[in-house]
């Protein structure tokens, strides 16, 4: 019986020091210590919400401590949201931290640019993180860059609706809707005066021209994009940089996340849709990055130089009957395949740089796939591949067969790669027998390479350099084959090499 009465005090003992809410705790002192002494909320657009951040404090003693004040020094008035140990707010008190504990701060700010008193394009937001007062305050400085923009979006309207594209019909004979609305006249210019970001897809009105300018940025919000209708034309016009790593003059697309932690994610925004019957579609120094697509087109030319496509979740650049003059290109990271041409069409590339170095998950497509047809739920179309030439180009990636052709009877197929460095590696002898990969004929491989490496700079940085020395793409290319420059500008030897850029020393690390 005494056991259970022994029994009966111990749990009261734990019931009633589980329901303490007086922990016995020290006032702070000035001795708290935190992650960073400074938090960088990075770069955002006015109105346009930031990522969340973190601050831990740090309580090292071996008492618990109580904070009797945390608040932003700007109160409420500030622009920076708090959230302490679950709590949101922007002033706090009487915070406790236990002894060798510590506890998490959750940072963020939207900020409207607008309500200064003047019109800078961008603007130096801070505030502070105060604990306690007096003798015994400290700061944690916060600080974000916010960028003045161009907002174009969708109507909303008054029965809660927002303005939508018709892009014609499905299989079922529904009309197919998106998120979209016509640029204006007065906004088919693109300057480099400010950024622009989109929300749903921007369309090109027919018989009109989107012109992006040299040094222009252009960001768009999850699920956006570009479409150029029939009859309409997009030039982006970059023009070449003195820095290659701020690229001045080159045309910029990517997401609105300016964060270094979106600076490389895939598939933030949807693609720029060249659309069947638009025409004179140019793209000159300009980088396409962290879409779903890159560039889509459909039965429509398009110029490619001195482009780079990178971070495409599914294709960098999809093509079905299309038309493209493409040089100086480069193209990598995507989920299937950087360069997919289907439904047949008419191509030329020289001193282009197709590469896959996927790493976000498996793989099944190579980098570079010909196709003449399109399978539907109902058919398979096909079309004539009239030509498909590949001069002095890398084809390479980390997968070991990095070509796929694939003609079905009916229509046209014809290609042919010259002067260039493949990868396509058949230890079993699987492709031996098919005509399409007879690597001998020279009607389709005229002096080229195989399994050589190229040896890139930086292939997780999508920096494909190549060097001097080392470099498989080196001399093989055939003299005379324009541009007579490179990507960097570099003027191209004689023999020229492979691929994008001529080769180079790289740096010691």
């Amino acid at each position: 019986m005494r056991y259970l009465y022994g029994l009966a005090i111990l749990c009261c003992l734990v019931l009633w020091s589980s329901c303490r809410n007086d922990f016995e705790t020290v006032a702070s002192t000035g001795n708290l210590e935190f992650s960073k002494d400074t938090v960088y909320l990075d770069t955002i657009f006015t109105n346009i919400g930031s990522s969340t951040y973190n601050l831990k404090v740090y309580n090292r003693s071996d008492e618990d401590i109580n904070i009797p004040t945390l608040r932003l020094a700007q109160g409420e008035a500030s622009n920076y949201r708090l959230n302490v140990d679950g709590m949101p707010g922007k002033v706090f008190e009487n915070i406790q931290v236990l002894a060798k504990d510590s506890i998490f701060i959750f940072i963020e700010t939207t900020f409207d640019i607008n309500n200064l008193p003047t019109d800078p394009k961008n603007f130096l937001y801070t505030d502070q993180l105060l604990f306690d007062s007096g003798g015994n305050e400290q700061k944690v400085e916060l600080v974000t860059l916010i960028k003045d923009a161009v907002f174009l979006f969708p109507e909303k309207y008054a029965d809660g609706t927002t303005e939508t594209l018709n892009l014609g019909q499905d299989e079922n004979g529904e009309d197919i809707l998106v998120k979209g609305f016509f640029l204006e006249d007065d906004e088919l210019t693109f300057t480099n005066e400010k950024p622009y970001v989109i929300y749903g897809y921007a369309a090109v009105p027919g018989n009109k021209t989107l012109t992006v300018e040299a040094g222009a940025r252009v960001h768009f919000h999850d699920g956006s994009g570009i479409i150029v209708a029939q009859n309409a034309s997009m030039k982006s016009l970059g023009l070449p940089s003195l820095d290659r790593e701020e690229m001045e003059n080159e045309v910029i697309f990517e997401g609105d996340r300016l964060e270094p932690a979106f600076a490389d994610v895939p598939g933030q925004w949807l693609t720029i849709w060249l659309t069947s019957g638009s025409v004179d579609n140019e793209f000159n120094y300009t980088t396409i990055k962290n879409s779903t697509v890159g560039i889509l087109m459909e039965d429509c030319p398009v110029t490619l130089k001195n482009v780079q496509i990178y971070n495409s979740t599914n294709v960098g650049l999809l093509s079905r009957t299309g038309s493209i003059d493409g040089e100086n290109m480069v193209i990598n990271n995507s989920g299937q395949s950087s360069l997919a041409i289907q439904l047949g069409g008419s191509y030329e590339f020289r001193h282009c740089t197709f590469a896959n170095y996927w790493t976000n998950g498996f793989r099944s497509f190579p980098a570079v796939s010909l196709d003449n047809s399109l399978e539907t739920s109902t058919e398979i179309l096909v079309f004539d591949l009239i030509k498909a030439d590949f001069k002095n180009c890398i084809i390479y990636g980390n997968e070991r067969r990095e070509l796929s052709l694939f003609q079905v009877t009916g229509g046209a197929f014809n290609f042919n790669f010259e002067n260039c460095l493949l990868r396509f590696e058949d230890p079993t002898g699987e492709f031996d027998n098919d005509p399409l990969y007879d690597f001998n004929n020279s009607a389709l491989y005229t002096a080229t390479k195989f399994n050589l490496d190229p040896v890139f700079q930086n292939t997780e940085m999508n920096n494909f350099n190549i060097e001097t020395g080392t470099s498989g793409a080196e001399n093989i290319g055939k003299p005379g084959v324009l541009p007579l420059t490179d990507l960097n500008g570099t003027s191209r030897s004689n023999p020229p090499d492979a691929g994008a850029y001529e080769t180079t020393v790289f740096p010691e690390d």
